[in-house]
């Protein structure tokens, strides 16, 4: 006979998602609760922002919390972890969360020629280091047959100048999920790389979203005739979370709407 205990629903499944205060991250924050998962997000300075997140998760009737966090700076991952822990355990009572989406960036518009070691830096700390170091921090909190998504870039497959050291640390990201997926196989943790192309958001200054002649010239460039916004990659991100894409793992995933074919 079939005990009550184990036809109890199973726990709902956390996502981590870093960025998750505006743009892309709020997006798929939002998407992911849509779809039944609550969320961690992660912000810097926007705790406002954050907390309308938050705000907007729970009306869908889904848990949300924010954590304070400096992608590019590996010295406080650890502490970082130990909030997250006790967040888990004080809002949904268990000791792992399931989904990791690595989201959080910035930008850098300059010529190669032009590209300080500053900047190059604040890049690697962000893009590379941070993302690398993160999650490896997080994997003794993540459960087995859980998922990581790598946010990468179009500018990882074509090359527009001035975006050579961000294009740079997207294509290592991209490397770098493989090699996730590969020693992750057997804790069966899927690793899969979403690269949007131009969005319409204010990374980067807003220019794609602001910059009346850009926005022309990125809408020209695209099979669909015209530029990216959020709710373009939220969707995406959402459902590379769900059971029905168990199965799709070490994968490049472009959502450009067709740049530069």
């Amino acid at each position: 006979m079939t005990s009550a205990s184990s036809l109890s629903p199973a726990p709902t499944p956390v996502v981590l998602i870093t960025g998750g205060s505006r743009g892309l991250g709020r997006s798929a924050a939002l998407a992911a609760a849509h779809s039944g998962i609550d969320v961690v997000l992660t912000y810097r300075q926007q705790a406002a922002e954050a907390q309308a997140v938050v705000a907007d998760i729970e009306k869908l009737g889904r848990r949300a919390v924010a954590l304070p966090l400096d992608v590019g700076d590996v010295a406080s991952f650890e502490a970082f972890a130990a909030q997250l822990q006790q967040t888990l355990r004080s809002h949904w009572q268990r000791e792992r969360f399931d989904f990791l989406v690595n989201n959080a960036g910035m930008g850098v518009h300059a010529p190669i020629t032009e590209t300080t070691e500053a900047q190059f830096d604040a890049l690697v700390n962000v893009h590379l280091k941070g993302v690398f170091f993160l999650t490896q921090r997080l994997l003794p909190l993540m459960n087995d047959g859980g998922r990581i998504l790598n946010l990468s870039s179009g500018l990882a497959r074509f090359a527009l100048p001035g975006y050579a050291a961000y294009a740079a640390m997207k294509g290592a990201i991209e490397v770098l999920s493989r090699y996730l997926a590969k020693e992750l196989g057997p804790r069966g943790i899927t690793v899969n790389v979403v690269a949007p192309g131009a969005i319409e958001t204010d990374f980067g200054g807003g220019a794609v979203r602001d910059n009346a002649q850009l926005n022309a010239f990125v809408a020209a460039q695209t099979a669909l005739g015209r530029v990216g916004v959020p709710d373009d990659i939220g969707p995406l991100v959402a459902s590379l979370l769900q059971p029905a894409t168990r199965w799709v793992n070490a994968q490049r995933i472009e959502a450009s709407g067709g740049m530069f074919l």
